[in-house]
């Protein structure tokens, strides 16, 4: 048994009830697992010290909502919209074609150096979504590129209808043969719940049938206006509506009653001018909230959890510990994952080193890189604790502080 002891810790985010915050603290890793929590001072010995020097240490972040297996880009669609054009859904076909033309290798490769930005930027857990392919043979590509970077895959084929398609037949695809097909790499069945993408009865079908095929719910919801995807959400018990942009009090009341994690993405806004979702508002009603960066070239082309922090700050109305807080557990719970978010006892060890003495540089000093060191567990297959962030089942490279 291997043993890790991380001294002098200025400021410690654990999320334990009890003291969710520590300072002048200490923290060990046995075997990949959080084994100690405490005062720097009793400290038990270890293996092998890292002394923190007053630096902070948080939960590595959940990143519960991505988009990061695509080609191309769309930057002029981006110009086009900072010049004053709206955005509307149907900017996802580009991305389709771009990806439909690259092949696996290719794909592989962008959505490393993807996964590599986010591991730079403290993000240790990552969802990531297909939909950029709308045919059978390239959405179970785009899901098996995922499965190789994360456990955490979500099968999105009902993201817009492809062209030449009407709704009816291209649902009936997806909840058929594309499902069947996509299914085995999945974990997760979503939804685009919207005008321009799919209606209410449309998505509740999609959904349904992921249900039927073993794979849990998540949702697209409430994105460019007031619509019934949040509702939705509710009814068929998903683990997350996302965005949630526009909201009515039924629809607040609706997730404070059943459970569903809001899935805020304030990198959306960021691109696309539209308002803020107001995070105030939900937490105030007891909704549980999730921060996450929609990864996409279209609408969010951030892999920043630190940037979408400092936006839920600044603009929705969140202390920086609740973003914080939005950004490690609330990413977790949208995942429904125990293990992960948090850095109590028998917590997987995922945990980010900051420059910076306090959580709450994250959202003071916008933009600056902040980490100093991530660590995290590898996948149970691997053995050991090391740095790094890599592709699963391939051992990440040791790296110096």
């Amino acid at each position: 048994m291997s043993s890790i002891a991380i001294a002098n810790i200025g400021e410690l985010v654990t999320w334990a009830a009890d003291r969710p915050v520590r300072h002048d603290a200490g923290l060990v890793v046995s075997d990949g697992s959080v084994a100690w929590v405490g005062d720097t001072t009793d400290l038990p010995a270890a293996d092998e010290l890292i002394d923190a020097g007053g630096r902070a240490v948080i939960p590595g972040f959940v990143d519960s909502h991505t988009h990061l297996v695509f080609a191309g880009d769309r930057a002029a669609e981006f110009t086009a919209r900072m010049a004053g054009e709206r955005y509307a859904a149907g900017g996802i076909r580009t991305t389709v074609a771009a990806t439909r033309a690259a092949g696996q290798a290719e794909l592989t490769r962008l959505a490393t150096a993807r996964m590599a930005e986010l591991r730079a930027q403290g993000t240790t857990t990552v969802e990531i979504k297909s939909g950029y392919g709308l045919d059978t043979d390239t959405e179970e590509l785009l899901l098996r590129v995922a499965s190789g970077l994360t456990t955490e895959t979500t099968y999105l084929g009902a993201h817009v209808v492809p062209d030449g398609w009407t709704t009816q037949a291209y649902v009936a695809l997806v909840t058929g043969e594309m499902l069947d097909r996509c299914a085995p790499h999945a974990r997760w069945i979503d939804a685009f719940c919207e005008v321009g993408a799919f209606d209410v009865d449309a998505a509740r079908t999609v959904l349904t049938a992921g249900m039927a095929a073993g794979l849990q719910p998540r949702l697209h919801a409430n994105q460019l206006g007031h619509g019934p995807g949040v509702q939705l959400a509710c009814e068929l018990g998903a683990a997350a509506a996302d965005h949630c942009t526009y909201l009515s009090d039924a629809d607040v009341t609706a997730l404070a009653d059943s459970g569903v994690v809001a899935g805020l993405l304030p990198g959306v806004e960021f691109s696309t001018r539209h308002p803020y979702p107001d995070a105030r508002r939900l937490l105030s009603a007891g909704v549980r909230v999730a921060i996450a960066t929609d990864c996409n070239p279209g609408t969010s082309y951030t892999s920043s959890m630190p940037f979408c922090i400092a936006l839920a700050v600044r603009e929705m109305g969140m202390a920086p510990l609740e973003a914080l807080h939005a950004a490690t557990a609330g990413g977790a719970a949208s995942l429904r994952r125990t293990d992960v978010g948090h850095l109590g006892l028998g917590a997987r060890a995922d945990l980010v080193i900051l420059e910076a003495p306090s959580h709450v540089h994250l959202a003071y000093r916008p933009g600056v890189p902040l980490v100093h060191r991530v660590l995290t567990t590898p996948e149970s297959q691997w053995e050991g604790w090391r740095d790094g962030f890599s592709p699963r089942g391939r051992p990440a490279p040791r790296t110096g502080a």
